[in-house]
């Protein structure tokens, strides 16, 4: 059976969650809390960060984009980064886009210093990186909404890796209450399509159990 260790509020642990259930491959979901550092875990993930995908054959792989990429060329059905080159480029640009620079200015700062800084014992959290995340996420939602209005998906005609990634990040930060929709109606239509995909669905199930999220977290029709 492949095994995904993961975390329920790491969005690259999400977004592989979700490329799995868009290709209909089944996967036992393991909790891997990284603070703990087991080093059996360590064995497998060097860096100490999930996700880890483990395939049947025992073969390992490490961090989110890599195991997007494996995942897009082995079991190619649906493609999920693109048909042709070009679409291909235009796919991995955003899903870097929401993977790196997303992650730096807004889950961050917000997911980071919130939620898993109590984890990993360090320290209280930073009331300016809280500041500068809530005030990055509305360009983010800007550059979402207008991606929306001239592409049916973020990266084209197709839904591919771009809306999964930008989706896993914004569903952690959602999951605090923290994305300002009601300022950025379009960028919400469009993540209210893609929180209705069974793939979705799910995750939004997750709880941690000294955090709940805010009520309309699991509404598909907020």
């Amino acid at each position: 059976m492949r095994t995904l260790y993961h975390f329920a509020l790491s969005a690259p642990s999400r977004a592989i969650r979700i490329a799995l259930a868009e290709k209909g491959l089944e996967a036992q979901l393991k909790v891997e809390k990284v603070w703990e550092r087991r080093p059996e875990f360590l064995g497998m993930s060097p860096s100490g960060e999930v996700p880890v995908l483990v395939e049947p054959d025992g073969t390992t792989l490490t961090d989110g984009s890599v195991i997007a990429e494996y995942l897009d060329e082995v079991y190619a059905d649906p493609p999920l980064i693109g048909a042709d080159p070009l679409s291909r480029a235009e796919t991995r640009r955003l899903a870097c886009w929401f993977g790196q620079k997303f992650a730096r200015e807004v889950t961050d700062n917000l997911v980071g210093e919130k939620l898993m800084k109590r984890f990993l014992a360090l320290g209280e959290p930073d009331s300016q990186a809280i500041r500068a995340g809530k005030a990055n996420i509305h360009y983010h939602l800007e550059y979402i909404a207008y991606l929306a209005e001239t592409r049916n998906w973020l990266a084209g005609d197709g839904l591919t890796l771009a809306d999964i990634t930008a989706a896993a990040h914004l569903s952690v930060v959602d999951y605090l209450g923290d994305v300002p929709w009601a300022d950025h109606p379009k960028a919400k239509d469009w993540y209210s399509r893609i929180k209705c995909r069974p793939s979705v669905r799910p995750l939004l199930e997750d709880r941690i159990a000294t955090a709940p999220p805010p009520p309309h977290y699991t509404d598909l029709d907020f």
